[in-house]
């Protein structure tokens, strides 16, 4: 913000009662968006399962146990090498596969080893399904295996495509109409499209809600950010900005919570849903901030605003919108008389974070690090399940780690740097992956706190780049610079999940891409500036002298060419 913005915080208080209400009551709701985020984890598992059995069962056998019902061959089963013969009433003999089943051709006595002619049949008849963790998820409510597997692997890429259109679209609707109008919207959204989810009528229906729904919990999750920073001053605006991320991992804890507790997909969908019900009921109290109503010159509601905050932090001589808004008014004359008259209309693209070679390779990084901190994230975050032991304390644990290390990122930014922060749990991060390799697999406690590990260091990192790459860049291009690295943030997310079913060509596939990508992005950050204690930068010119230890950006490139405004 200008620095006649935060004259308003110098007289009503960085943090006061009011902020602290406005600020938990919009974050609270972020715990939704972390819920939407991760619900797919338990709600798109695949059980195990065989082919449908084409008539009445009169003896099952597998392996050299024989049971009276499919049931209890579960616990035995442990690959989908694996099969059943089932003998029925008319004396028939049928092998029953996870993909096709088996007919004997000479039906002899049971046995489960047979070398004579089959007769292969599709699995016509459906599946059976092992229910003894999910009564019911979506994989077996529409029978998304087989030649349809694919289907059910799309149903998070397809939610976080939703993410990424969410995060553009209610970004740019939030600077036209308001960020209270669209906090309203989407907080609304939220529940009615979670809710609607639970009633989908068919696997596409399903996919189409759930992409609505991921619009608008990007869409809420973005503008939220905006909407606390806003409100909240200088002094508290770091810890208050890293914050946001914490009610997030509570939601990922509140879906490891609900999935025990809750075995039906829909039912569990709809406990998800309702789970922030109550500040859907009162977020319609939540007041504009004051700065988008000053943009947009409705100065009589920024100060009934302002009054209010007044009156709820015990200031008994407010900031006055005039005053406020001839410094701001000052501070933009001031800033055209600097860096000439010319260039104060002068639009910029993204193009400018690539005006030279140092702002390139700076734009490079930070995008790179956006990127590797949603990748890890995510891959950390949905592998967790399969980890071994308990599916959803692995979870719960996942989400929990999260709550110190943002408290840990705060702490290293103020007292050590953005910079050196940044490297050490980057490379980290890379080295927790290699080391989780050398694991052995049944070694799971060790495994589980390896993967802990592994997702605070990514988490250190992916929270603290947002307040980095703002400090990175100059004012005139700022939001743009924050925007490009939370659409390469989304893009990570995107391809996420694609990267843990790598799993199934190697179980450490997933681990290797992330721990590649988290050491090029350590190594490449060594070359960032540090920006602890220093001014932010106003033109590009400067941004670029504080990468080059105040050598002029004119030695290689013009002023004009750096974009200057």
């Amino acid at each position: 913000m200008a620095p006649g913005s935060e004259r308003l915080f110098d007289s009503l208080g960085h943090f006061g009662r009011f902020q602290a209400c406005v600020y938990f009551a919009s974050v609270f709701q972020a715990m939704s968006c972390g819920i939407h985020y991760l619900a797919s984890v338990f709600m798109a598992v695949t059980p195990k399962f065989v082919c449908g059995i084409p008539g009445n069962v009169n003896s099952i056998l597998f392996h050299n146990s024989s049971e009276s019902s499919i049931e209890d061959i579960w616990t035995l089963w442990a690959s989908a090498e694996n099969y059943i013969v089932v003998q029925l009433e008319n004396g028939e003999i049928w092998e029953l596969d996870q993909c096709s089943r088996s007919k004997r051709e000479v039906s002899l006595d049971l046995t489960y080893e047979y070398e004579g002619n089959k007769s292969i049949f599709s699995c016509s008849d459906g599946f059976l399904y092992d229910d003894t963790k999910w009564k019911s998820t979506v994989v077996t409510q529409w029978d998304l295996v087989c030649d349809r597997e694919w289907l059910a692997k799309l149903i998070q890429p397809t939610f976080m495509l939703g993410v990424l259109f969410g995060a553009v679209i209610f970004g740019d609707i939030a600077d036209r109409l308001g960020r209270q109008r669209v906090i309203w919207f989407t907080s609304a959204g939220q529940f009615v499209f979670g809710i609607a989810v639970a009633f989908t009528f068919d696997y596409y229906s399903f996919v189409i809600v759930r992409f609505l729904l991921a619009m608008v919990s990007s869409g809420y999750l973005v503008v939220a950010f905006v909407y606390v920073t806003e409100f909240v001053g200088i002094k508290a605006r770091t810890w208050a900005s890293m914050h946001v991320h914490a009610f997030f991992a509570m939601g990922i804890m509140v879906v490891a919570l609900v999935g025990f507790l809750v075995r039906t997909w829909w039912v569990y969908q709809i406990f998800l849903s309702i789970a922030t019900l109550p500040f859907i009921l009162c977020c319609w109290m939540l007041p504009e901030t004051p700065f988008w109503l000053l943009s947009k010159e409705r100065y009589e509601d920024a100060q009934k605003v302002i009054h209010i905050m007044a009156r709820w932090n015990k200031v008994s001589t407010p900031c006055k919108v005039s005053e406020l808004y001839s410094v701001q008014q000052d501070d933009l004359v001031s800033g055209r008389m600097g860096d000439g008259d010319t260039s104060s209309t002068k639009k910029h693209s993204i193009l400018d974070l690539f005006c030279n070679w140092h702002i390139a390779r700076r734009t490079i990084t930070v995008w790179l690090i956006w990127f590797t901190g949603s990748l890890g994230y995510y891959v950390f975050s949905l592998s967790s399940v399969s980890l071994g032991g308990n599916e959803y304390l692995n979870l719960f644990l996942i989400g929990a780690v999260e709550l110190p290390c943002y408290i840990i990122a705060c702490i290293g930014m103020d007292k050590l740097g953005r910079r050196n922060t940044l490297i050490p749990f980057l490379i980290l991060s890379a080295l927790i992956c290699v080391l989780i390799m050398f694991i052995p697999q049944d070694f799971n406690i060790l495994i589980i706190l390896a993967n802990m590990a592994g997702k605070f260091s990514i988490g250190v990192a992916f929270g603290l780049i947002y307040l980095y790459t703002a400090e990175l860049y100059p004012t005139i291009v700022r939001s743009l610079a924050v925007g490009s690295g939370s659409m390469m943030c989304r893009v990570g997310s995107v391809v996420a999940p694609f990267c843990v079913y790598l799993r199934s060509v190697w179980i450490f596939m997933p681990l290797l891409l992330v721990g590649i990508m988290a050491l090029l992005s350590g190594i490449l950050t060594i070359m960032l500036p540090e920006t602890l204690g220093k001014p932010l930068t106003n033109t590009l010119v400067e941004a670029t002298e504080m990468g080059r230890n105040k050598k002029s950006c004119s030695e290689k490139t013009s002023p004009a060419h750096c974009g200057a405004a």
